[in-house]
């Protein structure tokens, strides 16, 4: 008699399955293993580690130190090999220079501070005018057509034209050089507010102006209640680049009328042959620069409520 076969017992997949039987009312629950998380208290060994990320201001800022310490890298490198004074001696005759910004020796010879405070001067003056100018002439010229069309080619035909190719002019007429030099900020500054201005009135909606004749405003509630708020940005745009230009062409304009601020001073020390005070006040006028611009820039943000500008 053979022997009978053995057999393979397979169970049902359902007597598999793990059986969950409910807890006893007040058993508590098992939670698990607990693990230390990295900062020594309790958590779970899934739980993602957080990465603190710095604040964005401080890449910014790293960014503009590392690119000045290249600056005065590159700067110093040249030094050796040219007549560029080095950084160090730069830095040490700007020191004597700063201990008495203000001093007067003559009409002629005085100190960097009053030097920067006579060229902003002047450009307040000339700023002043062209504003008081070219921003009402940019909305006449945005708010009707036919006078778009009158200054499009006066506009076209000037603007190129060099600031201080006016300067001649403006001694021809004035008859001094301070007043000449004003004239030459007042001619540069003039366009950018102008332009820009008349931009910002033709990029309004058609439909607001047409609300506006619907209702009968008159042009100086159009003027105060839909043109100013909407050409705003625009407006200080203009501004702001106009005060750039304007910095920019006084320092030319001083080194050829003479007398006093900080493009005649520029003059006067290459003279001298000085090059060490030309380099500090070429940092002297771009800090200047750079202070004027984030002012425009802050009152622009100020005004138009964080519009880009």
């Amino acid at each position: 008699m053979s022997a009978l076969p053995n057999r393979v017992v397979v169970a049902h997949p359902s007597a598999l399955r793990k059986v969950v039987t409910p807890a006893k009312a007040g058993a508590a629950l098992d939670p698990g293993p607990r693990v230390e998380d990295s900062r020594g208290g309790p958590g779970r060994d899934d739980e993602p580690r957080r990465r603190i990320q710095p604040p964005a201001w401080v890449a910014r800022v790293l960014a503009m130190v590392l690119g000045l310490a290249l600056f005065v890298v590159l700067w110093a490198f040249i030094a050796k090999f040219g007549r560029i004074p080095d950084p160090v001696a730069v830095f040490r005759e700007a020191m004597k220079i700063f201990s008495d910004p203000f001093y007067r020796n003559g009409p002629n010879d005085q100190g960097i501070g009053w030097n920067v405070l006579t060229s902003l001067g002047r450009v307040g003056i000339g700023f002043g005018l062209a504003a008081a100018v070219g921003i009402p002439l940019g909305f006449l010229i945005g708010r009707f057509r036919f006078l778009s069309d009158m200054a499009a080619p006066i506009i076209a035909l000037l603007k190129p034209v060099s600031p201080l190719a006016w300067l001649p002019i403006g001694l021809l007429v004035f008859k001094a050089a301070n007043p000449a030099a004003i004239w030459v900020i007042f001619v540069c500054s003039l366009w950018p507010m102008i332009v820009n201005t008349a931009v910002g009135v033709r990029q309004i909606p058609q439909d607001y102006l047409n609300v506006a004749r619907v209702l009968n405003l008159s042009e100086w509630k159009v003027f105060t209640k839909i043109l100013l708020p909407a050409v705003l940005p625009y407006m200080l745009t203009g501004v702001r680049l106009s005060i750039g230009v304007a910095w920019l062409v006084i320092v030319a304009a001083e080194m050829l009328t003479g007398g006093v601020g900080i493009g005649f001073w520029v003059w006067d020390e290459w003279n001298n042959l000085k090059v060490d005070h030309i380099l500090i006040a070429i940092l002297v006028i771009g800090v200047v620069g750079l202070v004027l611009e984030q002012a425009m820039i802050f009152i622009a943000r100020r005004f138009s409520h964080g519009v880009a500008t």
